[in-house]
């Protein structure tokens, strides 16, 4: 081999190295981003970087990897869920209802996973029919609240179980039970996306729909298994917040959708199906959530945090549709092409 082509194809190595580099910071900015955000507040407060609360923050966040699990599944097959805070409410007000007739946490907590499945499976049981799946969530999010509010009268029921309040108080090994149930439900999900046939054929689904079909896999069933088991996450993330809060609220999830949308699309998670990862889901939780508590701790006022989860909605939205898209096309164009005159 000539020194000529050698030198060629040392350059053309490095190039090579060079996007896969850039494509990595861009695809994995999110990581970055909670690593560099971690370092800044650690150095502005000195309240930021200790144990409780780093642990309250993750018991805060532990909803929302929740529930964001099940929108990765559902963001994989290139769908949508706008119903999770709404079944949140539901879950909330028929949990603490159920325990107030006298019924035990054990019978409860069951049931009102049973009842998130089925609206989940409603749900993607329509949208399978042909209604966009916008349109279908975006329906129930207004009439699952409103049952909510039927349901409850408009009032908050409180909830004293002990054995129900541990879940959203409780620890165990020193460790917030949320935090436990939110990892344990992480873990989870990235077997069932990584390791089987239901995250690969959801996958399948999102990257190239009719492909898919035509491959034999079930199409229609793996839509619906994906809404149902947002639904029961949803129902989940409802029983850990009511058991928090102590009571069950028509009001609770209010905007929590916009929030798991949110921190689905900052961890990686394609809008357009076909990529998804559940350790990036986490990661954007607990991103969107250190930014409110760093700027809580800096005493900005609370309405502007509002304002900021909008603009990393936006952001997120930004990076994962046109930046990411630029990036890897110009990644996959040959160095040849670039240096062409």
């Amino acid at each position: 081999m000539s020194p000529k082509v050698t030198t060629a194809g040392r350059e053309a190595f490095g190039m090579f190295d060079h996007r896969r580099m850039i494509v990595a910071l861009v695809r994995y900015g999110m990581f970055i981003a909670l690593g560099l955000w971690i370092v800044v507040m650690s150095l502005a407060s000195e309240h930021f970087l200790t144990q409780t609360n780093l642990m309250n923050v993750a018991r805060q966040a532990a909803p929302l990897m929740i529930i964001g699990v099940g929108m990765t599944f559902v963001m994989a097959t290139a769908g949508i869920d706008l119903s999770v805070g709404a079944v949140v409410a539901l879950i909330s007000v028929l949990a603490a209802s159920w325990l107030q007739l006298g019924l035990p946490a054990f019978v409860v907590i069951p049931l009102v996973l049973v009842v998130g499945a089925a609206m989940g499976a409603l749900n993607g049981g329509i949208i399978v029919l042909g209604v966009p799946a916008f349109v279908v969530t975006l329906a129930a999010l207004t009439s699952v609240r409103g049952i909510a509010f039927v349901f409850s009268d408009g009032y908050a029921i409180p909830i004293s179980d002990p054995v129900f309040a541990w879940i959203g108080r409780g620890d165990l090994f020193g460790v917030n039970a949320p935090i436990v149930i939110a990892l344990v439900t992480a873990l989870i999900g990235w077997v069932l996306l990584t390791q089987t046939r239901f995250g690969l054929y959801a996958l399948a689904t999102g990257g190239r729909e009719e492909a898919a079909r035509v491959m034999g896999l079930g199409i229609n069933k793996v839509k619906i298994g994906v809404y149902a088991l947002t639904g029961t996450l949803a129902a989940l993330g409802g029983i850990v917040i009511s058991a928090r809060l102590s009571n069950g609220s028509p009001n609770a999830g209010v905007m929590l959708e916009l929030e798991v949308i949110a921190a689905t699309v900052l961890g990686g998670t394609s809008l357009f199906g076909g990529r998804a990862t559940i350790a990036g889901t986490i990661v954007g939780a607990l991103l969107i959530n250190f930014i409110r508590n760093g700027l809580n701790l800096l005493g900005v006022n609370p309405y502007w945090v509002q304002v900021v989860t909008g603009v990393i909605l936006v952001l997120a939205v930004l990076m994962n549709t046109v930046l990411n898209r630029r990036v890897e096309q110009w990644a996959r164009a040959a160095p040849d092409e670039e240096d062409a005159e």
